[in-house]
């Protein structure tokens, strides 16, 4: 934790000069493995667990003392995967944060590990600070690692690694070697925080990654000057919904259809009809979210959308046209997915 009086100082600075600034960290594994005298991080569940529930307070305790020294009061905000994936949790979770900031209160934010599981994890806080962004309408997202940036490979392997200072089109890097290191202690990678700068710059928000252990990066980066690797807005938006969609509803099944609804789909932007689908996996409800998958031998999925009908529903009615849907289930609706629901991988 040596180098967390450094960014709150930059934090704090900032938040004095009237920025609103919003922490997300990561660390209370680590520092519950630390407190508890563990070398290497564990890998069941329920350890994980215990050690975040060892060390979060530990960690908000360090975080509160240091901003509240430094002229910038906070509040611990834990969440999980399910208040991103549930849009009511979603649409409170923000206006608690915005409250937060209308106070002038710094929010500090973490994921619950003591609560998540696997199947409701951000997996890594890259993530999690990107849907904060895109849940506030940041200014910046930035990204603090332990590196000077993105490179053109890992530096810690590769000597002729060379750093990129910036980047307009994600198919840019698509040759470079981004990798899932991680330091003992962690569980993200290089790869997590572009996936999470993908993320932002696709609602319009600007995104940095740089070494936190530098003086003076949270200033430059928010300065818009050469600092790590910036990641410039697509120019294509997505709307916040549909990344929400896209990246935070867990998917409960899948749907396959046929050619002629893949090509609806990704060219003309329709919604599913019932008569485009051929098979249903899974077992979801109406309201779940699902993937949409092509029928063709590797069944790589199309995209991912809001299910109207059950899967129950859905198998019943697999390839009928509108009217024999209406005759069947004189209560259901037109589409399987409407269109307004639905965003292309």
């Amino acid at each position: 934790m040596d180098v967390l009086p450094q960014v709150c100082d930059q934090a704090a600075e900032l938040f004095r000069a009237g920025h609103e600034i919003v922490l997300v960290t990561s660390g209370a594994i680590a520092c519950g493995m630390k407190a508890m005298g563990m070398p290497v991080r564990p890998t069941a569940m329920r350890e994980l667990q215990a050690a975040s529930a060892v060390g979060q307070g530990k960690l908000y305790r360090v975080y509160d003392e240091l901003l509240t020294e430094r002229g910038a009061p906070s509040a611990q905000v834990l969440l999980t995967f399910f208040d991103m994936s549930a849009r009511s949790h979603y649409l409170n979770a923000r206006q608690t944060l915005r409250t937060l900031l209308d106070w002038r209160v710094m929010p500090v934010i973490n994921e619950n590990d003591t609560t998540t599981t696997d199947e409701i994890s951000f997996g890594d806080n890259d993530f999690l600070a990107a849907q904060v962004a895109i849940l506030l309408g940041a200014d910046l997202l930035l990204l603090l690692t332990d590196i000077d940036g993105l490179h053109t490979a890992d530096p810690r392997r590769d000597p002729a690694a060379e750093l990129v200072p910036e980047v307009s089109d994600f198919a840019e890097i698509e040759h470079f070697d981004v990798g899932m290191s991680t330091s003992p202690l962690g569980s993200g990678g290089m790869r997590s925080k572009v996936v999470a700068a993908e993320m932002a710059t696709a609602a319009g928000i600007p995104a940095v990654i740089a070494n936190g252990t530098r003086p003076g990066t949270v200033a430059r980066a928010l300065a818009d000057e050469a600092e790590g690797t910036r990641f410039q807005p697509q120019a294509q938006r997505v709307s916040s919904f549909k990344l929400w969609l896209k990246y935070a509803k867990p998917s409960r099944g899948r749907i396959v259809v046929d050619a002629g609804a893949e090509t609806a789909l990704r060219e003309r932007g329709t919604s599913l009809l019932p008569v485009g689908v051929v098979d249903v996996q899974g077992d979801f409800q109406a309201g779940d979210a699902v993937h949409v998958a092509t029928v063709d031998g590797d069944g790589r999925a199309i995209g991912k959308g809001i299910a109207n009908y059950s899967a129950a529903e859905l198998r019943r009615i697999k390839g009928m046209k509108t009217a024999e849907v209406r005759r069947l289930l004189p209560r259901g609706t037109e589409e399987a997915v409407h269109r307004d629901y639905f965003v292309l991988d």
